[in-house]
């Protein structure tokens, strides 16, 4: 098994998917987030008196310093502003005009660039560069205070829900960060089974649209986890911690450590990253992912258009059909599909991942855009 931050090895999904069609639902928005055979009946959190203790990671703590908004303080939040705009830059200061960071001069004849073309989208050998200037799309699907709420069923029964939220700008080592949070839970009806409530927060660089840091906090029955993973561009290496406490198997610690290529998301970052392509129908997205000591390639390919109805709206949709690479060969991630608007914001709007035994579905119950 895997030992990476994957949520469904936390739920214990595994004893009904193979490895990789784990590994898909993580890149998918970590549809299947419920235990559903759980052995035993467990409603109550697992309970550890040093639980606080294995939130501290002091390695971590003295590489990264991240600096995020007082909630306390509404008037500070609303100088973070998300422009949509065409010259590829996202950021604005009030009372500013937006400017251009890029520049769209030609090269002069003759002259030797050392540097890449700004301007062109890397890593090119994989990703379009279409919908971009540089790093920066042009149309930015992401808005501060963006909500997407989904019930997550089995067999039309719920068992939880899955919530994506954009939080307010953060820095990172000084640098802007867009603050990404996936949230788990299981409803009453299946925590009588087990309990889940799981938190998963992703700093995104600004600019860049390259994860940094992501923390991983697991409160389930039988678990708590507390997980943290850097990126050290400068090297292009990331280092992942794990503390884990089990009833079973009481605490432990792991430490991962391995090169990864540039611009490599991770499996809870590629989500959200998917939105910022201009996606149309038959047209295929790959990004790379770095998991686990592996880099991978995820694939994802929109296989139709369709219309959706959901209890927030109708939509236009195109349905994304995902892959996994692993060494230039595919990993078998099952049958599991995604839905996303065919607007500018591709709002993911309903998952599907078929198991052993049934489907379980995620499809949005609730929808906040964030700020204009």
């Amino acid at each position: 098994m895997d030992v990476g931050p994957s949520t469904l090895e936390n739920l214990g999904v595994i004893l009904l998917t193979k490895k990789w069609s784990m590994k898909f639902c993580i890149l998918g928005l970590s549809l299947v987030v419920i235990s559903i055979w759980m052995p035993g009946c467990a409603s109550k959190f697992l309970h550890y008196e040093k639980a606080e203790e294995l939130k501290k990671n002091d390695e971590l703590e003295s590489q990264v310093k991240i600096v995020v908004p007082d909630a306390a303080n509404p008037a500070a939040e609303k100088k973070e502003v998300v422009a949509e705009s065409v010259n590829g830059s996202d950021l604005k200061k009030p009372g500013k005009k937006l400017k251009r960071r890029i520049s769209h001069k030609p090269a002069k004849a003759g002259a030797v660039q050392e540097a890449k073309d700004p301007n062109i989208h890397e890593p090119a050998d994989v990703e379009p560069g279409e919908g971009f200037i540089g790093r920066q799309p042009i149309k930015n699907p992401f808005r501060v205070g963006e909500k997407i709420v989904h019930t997550v069923s089995y067999f039309k029964v719920s068992a939880g829900s899955l919530t994506m939220e954009v939080l307010p700008f953060a820095q990172v080592n000084g640098k802007k960060s867009y603050q990404l949070r996936t949230e788990i839970k299981t409803s009453s009806l299946f925590s009588s089974f087990y309990s889940v409530d799981d938190v998963v927060d992703v700093m995104m660089d600004a600019e860049t649209f390259v994860p940094s840091v992501f923390s991983l906090h697991v409160k389930e029955s039988k678990q708590l986890r507390e997980a943290q993973m850097l990126f050290d561009w400068s090297k292009d290496q990331a280092t992942y911690w794990e503390k884990k406490v089990t009833d079973k198997d009481g605490e432990e610690n792991k430490k991962l450590q391995w090169n990864i290529l540039p611009y490599s998301q991770n499996v809870f970052s590629v989500a959200f990253y998917l939105r910022v392509f201009p996606w149309a129908l038959g047209k295929e997205i790959k990004v790379r992912v770095a998991d686990a000591e592996k880099n991978m390639i995820f694939r994802a390919t929109a296989i139709r258009k369709e219309k959706l109805s959901t209890p927030v709206g109708d939509f236009d949709t195109l349905v994304l059909q995902p892959k996994i690479e692993l060494q230039g060969k595919y990993e078998p991630t099952g049958d599991n599909y995604i839905w996303i608007s065919d607007d500018d914001r591709h709002y993911i709007l309903r998952i599907e991942s078929k198991i052993k035994i049934g489907t379980l579905v995620s499809e949005i119950t609730e929808l906040v855009p964030g700020q204009p």
